[in-house]
């Protein structure tokens, strides 16, 4: 009696999921075209990781390369040895700290405002104009900064030198084009990236403005204590996600903008991997120096979702 009794418990769950799978099978087909895309292009390509510790050889494949030297470490020291791999990863700290603390308070404090504004056709004109420079490619972007920012022939520029003030190189001298290209980053991006803080603040329940309200709460009040306590683990998300990326950057942003008189700033990871492996050939040296802030950047992830948690916040998991 006990065994039959341990049977039909397990029977009866492979009738419901039998009966789940019936009901929701289209789901898990079209689940499985995303999980099939980060099969092929992310997961499979992983294999290859393994040209940082070898020597390359075009001919052979990536199982016959020969360990390279220093027990396979020898191209991890040599991009340690080389000053263009130093000056990128201080250049990367530093932009992409910069965008952090600059950049990541401005879609908050836009969507606050956004919020409060009373006039829907005006709002929706605000985020219409936002949101447009996220569709322009940095190619595009480059080509107003040099109409507005050009030492001699930008608008910018001819407006101060008509004012009787010498020009600004902000595209010339490499304090100014961090200036520059910290501001360019966060046009680009803040309008975007306030829609997460905007769907956040249409969930918080109207009730408890309607309550303030009553208590004679205004404005600021409410969103303060109300409005952003109730983004706050969204924030935290966001926050957890953009110091896991700490190291990381974009291709396009960077290659656009810099030139030759500000190498010593504008060069990062991402376009000293593009000069020395694509262009230069050295395809285990960039291996190495992408493997090595892929790990940096899932240290950066792990520690910061652990302290999030420790201060009480979910995290990303």
């Amino acid at each position: 009696m006990k065994k039959e009794g341990k049977k039909a418990p397990v029977a009866q769950k492979k009738q419901s999921f039998g009966v789940y799978m019936r009901r929701y099978w289209q789901l898990y087909v079209l689940l499985a075209l995303p999980m099939l895309y980060l099969l092929i292009f992310k997961y499979v390509p992983m294999i290859y990781i393994q040209i940082a510790f070898k020597k390359y050889s075009i001919v052979q494949s990536v199982w016959e390369m020969p360990l390279a030297a220093n027990h396979g470490f020898e191209y991890f020291i040599k991009a340690f040895k080389n000053r263009d791999f130093i000056n990128a990863l201080r250049n990367t700290l530093v932009l992409n700290l910069l965008d952090l603390l600059l950049g990541f308070p401005v879609p908050i404090i836009f969507a606050l405002v956004l919020n409060e504004l009373v006039f829907k056709r005006f709002k929706r004109v605000v985020q219409t104009i936002a949101y447009m420079p996220h569709f322009l490619s940095w190619v595009i972007i480059y080509g107003l900064a040099l109409q507005i920012f050009a030492p001699s022939t930008g608008f910018l520029n001819m407006i101060i030198t008509g004012l009787g003030f010498e020009s600004i190189p902000f595209l010339n001298d490499s304090a100014h084009w961090v200036g520059t290209y910290i501001f360019l980053g966060i046009w680009q991006s803040f309008g975007w990236n306030s829609i997460v803080y905007l769907a956040a603040i249409a969930g918080i329940n109207s009730e408890l403005y309607e309550a303030a309200s009553v208590d004679g709460a205004g404005r600021f009040k409410k969103m303060w204590h109300i409005t952003l306590p109730g983004i706050k683990p969204t924030i935290v998300v966001l926050l957890v996600m953009n110091l896991g990326n700490i190291l990381g950057s974009s291709f396009d942003r960077p290659f656009a903008l810099q030139n030759n008189l500000v190498m010593d700033s504008a060069e990062v990871l991402a376009t000293f991997v593009y000069k020395n492996g694509i262009k230069g050939l050295q395809f285990s040296l960039t291996t190495a120096v992408g493997f090595f802030q892929s790990i940096v950047c899932v240290i950066f992830l792990l520690l910061a979702n652990w302290i999030s948690r420790k201060l009480g916040e979910r995290g990303i998991w």
